[in-house]
Parts: structure tokens; C-alpha cells; sequence
């Protein structure tokens, strides 16, 4: 009989001890449930941040050719424009938003910025999707927000004492591109992509 009770008593010790600790590992799964959401949120909106940085950049790089092809045709100082200058935002902030708004976010601020010489855009944004519903109180409304920038670097290089007027042949991180203002027309210049590089500033 002692037995039997001795028994039923450490039974009845462990079930509270059971209890407490299932109690804690569910918490425990709850709080790293959320903690996995609110990283979710950060990830995506640092993608959407990103995107639309790089998106700004190189919309403004497309016109910077635009630019430049007027400028040589034109038989003007164009130097400025190969070395990126004269970086304008036109359709910057229009193609911000686009790619922002592709990635489930909006832009919350815009604005140029100049990173170690390189011309480039700072892009705000604020995700449309909450975290979520979790264990910790406001989650359920909370947006993530993100920033990036992203800048414009230019590819070429002029060779010392070059006369814009003529003949200029260029080197453009192994590419040689040759400029003849008198037999220049819109078309002639290689893609954007090969005068100027676009990246995430660190």
C-alpha cells in the first residue's frame, strides 16, 4: 500500500512539471515563430529597397546616354556625360516606385546622394504587408521598412590630353569604343550598361 501511494504521489508531481514545461516550449515556438516573421518582413523589404535603388540608377543611366549621344553629336564639351556628372533623376523616382511597387512595397523617401565620388540615388520604402499576428503586442500592423543606395560608375577612360573635337578612342574596362564627333549618330554608342556599371553602395 505504501508503495502504491508513493507512486501515485510522484505522478502527481511530475503532471505539474509537465505542464509548465510544454508551456514554455510552446512559448518558446511562438516567440521564434514571430522572431522568423518580423525576419521575413526585413528580408523583403530590404529586396524591395534594393530593387528600386538599382532600378533609379539605371533608369537615370539610360538618359545619361540619351545625354550623351546629343552631346557629341553636337560637337559640345561631353566629357561631363562619360563620367557621369551630370546624372539626372528625370525617371528615377518613376522607376523607384514601379519596382517598389512589384516587390509589395512603396517608397517612402527619394533622394540623390554622392557615395566615395559615384553619383547615385538613396531610396526609402515601407512594406504594404504587415509582419502579422504573433505573440508580441502590435506585430499585426507593423510594417518593415528598408533604405538602400545604389550608384553610377563610370566604365571608360579618356586618354591624357584628348582634343573632344576629334577622333577619341576610348577604353572601357577592356572595351575600346572609338568617338568620331564628325561621324557620330545617334545608335553608334554600345549599350549603357557597357559606358556605365550600377551598384549596391556598401
Amino acid at each position: 500500500m505504501i508503495g502504491s501511494e508513493t507512486g501515485r504521489a510522484d505522478r502527481g508531481q511530475t503532471l505539474p512539471i509537465y505542464i509548465w514545461l510544454s508551456a514554455i516550449s510552446l512559448f518558446a515556438a511562438l516567440a521564434f515563430f514571430a522572431f522568423a516573421q518580423a525576419a521575413s518582413a526585413r528580408n523583403g523589404a530590404q529586396s524591395a529597397a534594393d530593387a528600386a535603388a538599382l532600378a533609379a540608377v539605371q533608369a537615370s543611366r539610360d538618359e545619361l546616354l540619351s545625354g550623351l549621344e546629343i552631346a557629341i553629336g553636337g560637337d559640345e564639351d561631353w566629357m561631363d556625360w562619360l563620367t557621369g556628372d551630370v546624372l539626372d533623376g528625370g525617371g528615377a523616382l518613376t522607376a523607384a516606385e514601379q519596382f517598389a511597387g512589384e516587390n509589395d512595397a512603396t517608397v517612402t523617401g527619394f533622394g540623390s546622394t554622392v557615395v566615395n565620388g559615384y553619383p547615385g540615388f538613396q531610396v526609402e520604402i515601407e512594406t504594404n504587408y504587415a509582419v502579422g499576428d504573433s505573440i508580441i503586442p502590435g506585430t499585426e500592423s507593423l510594417r518593415a521598412l528598408a533604405k538602400a543606395t545604389a550608384v553610377l560608375k563610370p566604365r571608360c577612360e579618356l586618354p591624357p590630353n584628348v582634343d573632344l573635337g576629334g577622333i577619341v578612342e576610348l577604353d572601357c574596362d577592356g572595351n575600346p569604343i572609338v568617338v568620331d564627333p564628325d561621324e557620330f549618330r545617334p545608335g553608334d554608342l554600345p549599350d549603357a550598361s557597357v559606358l556605365f556599371s550600377v551598384h549596391l553602395a556598401e
